[in-house]
């Protein structure tokens, strides 16, 4: 049964934030605490930092390259300089950060009387009661509005170009619940983001781009392939609890679903470059990258193992997304290069 509205909105089992209760990353995400910085912030601060996944910095990244991918795009297809691709990318991030420290903070207030239930995420900040849910509100709305206020800099179609991504992200938790394919509405949510990257960075009406759209799905199916992955964590307990997923749908045949998957990012891939006539290393840094490094993943990754699919999940997604950034800014630098030259024979 899905979470009722009146459980989300319910005191955590403390009414105050305790804490000197600090739950470790290893159990909420399924990772191990290595970043040296978390011991030098206030421990009044580390709950929050676990609430929104800062340690390690995956989840803003996760929501950040579709957005920056969307970027380079619109400064391949149209005129930009390079300054105003550095400011696109650069307030992106900032957006994405605090949009992510909200979605997280959203998902988990839905999740939480499930997360009480599973192992590895019993101990989450607003689950174990360290974050009361009046804090956690507090908090997603404060991150909600920062995020909100970089569309102040964009235009009134940006910020209806993130309706979409807002909607989905409201349903997902929900969708764990109601559906086997959350990763898939997960992928969508996380995808559009190379719409609203587009549209920051000035691209008229991204969405009617088919070449902008090829990118949208060969995101999706990256945030397919990880997330059903990272799905794998808690599997045995999703299936005694009812929720539901593709890692649950698919059980021991879930790899051959994701080599189906990957090949489907490939070819998107593959006609993306076709698309915009991109330069051949795009196909070497993208192609290539996106093939060994989700190939890789599928192939090595132990599904039985939990601190496989972590491993796999928190690391191998960098690989992925440097290789799709560093493949279009490469047809980007060649392209301006290439504008530069023709200016100067016309000079001559």
């Amino acid at each position: 049964m899905a979470p009722r509205l009146s459980n989300i909105f319910a005191r955590a089992p403390k009414d105050e934030v305790v804490f000197d209760k600090v739950s470790s990353p290893s159990s909420q995400n399924g990772g191990s605490l290595t970043s040296s910085w978390i011991t030098i912030l206030p421990k009044t601060w580390i709950p929050y930092v676990e609430l929104a996944r800062l340690s390690p910095p995956a989840a803003p990244f996760l929501i950040y390259f579709p957005h920056l991918f969307g970027t380079l795009h619109a400064a391949n297809v149209q005129p930009s300089s390079i300054s105003n691709l550095l400011r696109s990318c650069v307030l992106l991030l900032w957006a994405s950060l605090f949009f992510s420290n909200a979605a997280h903070a959203w998902n988990d207030l839905v999740d939480a009387p499930i997360d009480r239930k599973v192992s590895r995420t019993k101990n989450r900040p607003i689950a174990s009661g360290i974050i009361s849910s009046r804090a956690a509100i507090i908090f997603m709305v404060s991150q909600s509005l920062i995020a909100a206020s970089f569309l102040l800099l964009s235009s009134v179609s940006t910020a209806m170009a993130t309706l979409p991504t807002i909607l989905g992200t409201i349903y997902y938790p929900w969708a764990k619940l109601h559906t086997h394919f959350p990763q898939v509405i997960l992928g969508f949510c996380l995808a559009w983001g190379v719409m609203v990257g587009s549209r920051f960075a000035g691209l008229r009406q991204p969405w009617n781009d088919q070449a902008g759209l090829c990118l949208v799905f060969a995101s999706s199916c990256w945030t397919i392939i990880y997330d059903t992955i990272y799905a794998h964590q808690d599997v045995a307990e999703d299936i005694h609890l009812g929720v539901k997923s593709l890692a649950v749908l698919f059980g021991g045949h879930v790899k051959p679903l994701l080599w189906v998957v990957l090949f489907m990012m490939g070819v998107s891939l593959t006609l993306y470059g076709q698309l915009i006539e991109v330069t051949i290393g795009y196909y070497v840094i993208t192609l290539g990258g996106c093939i060994f490094s989700l190939g890789s993943m599928i192939f090595n990754v132990r599904l039985s193992d939990k601190a496989s699919c972590w491993k796999w999940f928190s690391t191998g997604f960098w690989i992925t997304g440097t290789s799709i950034t560093l493949g279009l800014l490469s047809h980007y630098v060649q392209v301006r290069s290439g504008y530069r030259e023709g200016l100067s024979e016309c000079c001559l």
